[in-house]
């Protein structure tokens, strides 16, 4: 199993130590040409949103992984990644991959003052600790999205297909529980897609 790390900008690095922690393989899309190695998954860090898309179509990266995320091909987008997969952004006009049933809101917790860890149930996992900066959180799901964690009734967390989303970032944190479960969809999912 060999995953793709989008690293344009934000927390990819610890994405990738998570991964290597669990004995799963990972590399980092920078550019075109990186999409010409073989990858059963991907994995859009948080950071900045509209930094990341903006990077993304000029860096040509946005097309060719958008074709791959409609096709099935298993993501998981943390914090900004939630974001660039939701088909609505309650306060940004901005769509950008635009493929998860999902309504969210940017900045949902403000600034960076509005950061905090807490612990909650995440389904088929347990309880997890959560760490959330400037998070965003999900206001709705439809269609076949399921949710998977709330905070103070809030949505954090929504799996729709292959498709994982979470506001926080467990990649900040030393449980490894949700890196597991990510790999579990692509290891389920690697007989059916094909890149």
């Amino acid at each position: 199993m060999q995953i793709g790390v989008l690293a344009l900008q934000g927390a990819f690095i610890e994405h990738e130590q998570m991964l290597s922690q669990i004995s799963v393989d990972s590399f980092e899309i920078r550019r075109k040409r990186d999409l010409d190695k073989p990858f059963d998954g991907l994995i859009i860090p948080g950071g900045e949103s509209t930094v990341q898309g903006k990077l993304l179509r000029e860096l040509e990266l946005f097309e060719p992984l958008k074709e791959r995320i409609i096709a099935g091909m298993p993501v998981f987008g943390t914090c900004a990644g939630l974001l660039l997969l939701a088909k609505k952004i309650e306060n940004d006009d901005r769509v950008h991959f635009g493929a998860m049933d999902i309504t969210a809101v940017r900045n949902a917790y403000g600034r960076q003052l509005g950061s905090f860890y807490t612990q909650a149930e995440f389904k088929g996992i347990g309880k997890i600790p959560m760490t959330f900066i400037r998070a965003p959180y999900i206001e709705s799901v439809y269609g076949s999205t399921n949710v998977l964690a709330s905070v103070d009734g809030k949505i954090v967390a929504a799996r729709e297909g292959n498709m994982l989303v979470t506001a926080f970032h467990p990649e900040l944190n030393e449980d490894l529980s949700v890196h597991k479960y990510f790999a579990e969809m692509v290891s389920a999912a690697k007989n059916g897609y094909k890149a």
